[in-house]
């Protein structure tokens, strides 16, 4: 494993990792709230995603970065509003059963109105092309350099990597999230607010605060986040309607491992999880090849055994689900939750 390869891959990882924490942070902010896990979540995602692509056809990227989170958090504000507060005193089975339903209904309105192909979002002409270019040369090691590297520069021995800018600029826009959602929520008299409804929500009427406003607001705040990282992860990847399953699952369990209702605890367990997958689908190796390179020689009812043929990049897909049990063995709260899963 080469030192480019290596940092190549961590810069990968990182970057859909903090892809997931952009997703994750609006899903552990409604639950920690409203105690509501909600399925539809990343509907929101692909709907953002969605949105902005039309928006971004007229207006631009740029506008249409803040004008599809905004859109899609009205609409999250207006579903917890005329619907989920109608179902949430009936208790938690409700809730999760109306939020599923709504990800269908999304679903087919997006292929309604799109398509059931993937629709071409690109982004704006100062993303396309690449951040930097890692640039490995055998006498001088590893270097990088802003921008890309001329083709005709790059002949061997010389391996030249470039590092997409909309990699780049999904970790910056992830990071500005996490530190406005600390900023708003611990140095804000908002923040206050917030959490004073989620743990005293009698004294905060009693000072004149409208508390189910107040969750109308967290909710939609909630889905715009989700909708944010659908325009960058539309434009960065794929836009197509099965973008909100491809993720769906996975955020859920960025929630339970880095703990309910713990910010600190998505983030850090959304950098885990990105991470290990992105590694684990660019090793091609199996646990008997492992065991070879390491000068074992496994027994002979050994080579022939299915599962110790499958290589990391076959089972990458499972890996998050595998830390997700082991998580609920070893540690039913997660990271830093409070609450048990």
């Amino acid at each position: 494993m080469s030192l480019e390869f290596t940092v190549l891959s961590l810069l990968n990882g990182v970057s859909y990792g903090l892809l997931l924490f952009m997703l994750s942070s609006g899903l552990t902010l409604i639950f920690s709230m409203m105690g509501v896990l909600n399925f539809a979540h990343a509907s929101f995602y692909m709907l953002g995603a969605y949105v902005a692509c039309t928006a971004s056809q007229v207006l631009g990227f740029w506008p249409a970065l803040v004008i599809a989170p905004v859109i899609v958090g009205l609409a999250g504000a207006a579903f917890e509003r005329f619907v989920l507060r109608r179902v949430h005193r009936h208790g938690h089975v409700p809730e999760l059963l109306i939020t599923f339903g709504l990800s269908y209904v999304v679903l087919e309105l997006v292929q309604l109105t799109w398509g059931r192909s993937a629709v071409e979002f690109l982004p704006p002409q100062a993303l396309r092309g690449p951040l930097f270019t890692l640039v490995n040369a055998p006498d001088q090691g590893l270097s990088w350099v802003w921008g890309r590297v001329d083709a005709q520069a790059c002949v061997e021995p010389l391996v030249c990597s470039p590092f997409p800018a909309t990699r780049g600029f999904m970790m910056a826009v992830a990071l500005c999230m996490l530190l406005g959602l600390w900023w708003l929520l611990n140095r804000t008299r908002i923040g206050l607010i917030i959490q004073s409804a989620l743990t005293h929500p009698e004294m905060v009427e009693a000072l004149g605060h409208n508390v189910p406003r107040i969750l109308m607001g967290v909710f939609g705040v909630g889905a715009g986040l989700a909708a944010l990282a659908g325009v960058v992860g539309g434009s960065t990847f794929v836009t197509e309607p099965a973008m909100a399953a491809t993720v769906g699952s996975v955020i859920f369990v960025v929630v339970v491992v880095g703990g309910l209702g713990s910010l600190k605890g998505a983030f850090v367990a959304s950098l885990v999880i990105g991470v290990v997958q992105t590694f684990a689908v660019s090793l091609d190796y199996s646990l008997l090849s492992l065991i070879t390179a390491w000068g074992g020689s496994p027994p002979p009812e050994a080579t022939g055994h299915t599962l110790l043929k499958l290589s990391l990049s076959q089972i990458a897909p499972i890996l998050p689900y595998v830390l997700l049990v082991v998580m609920l063995i070893v540690r039913p709260r997660g990271l830093w939750g409070t609450r048990e899963a």
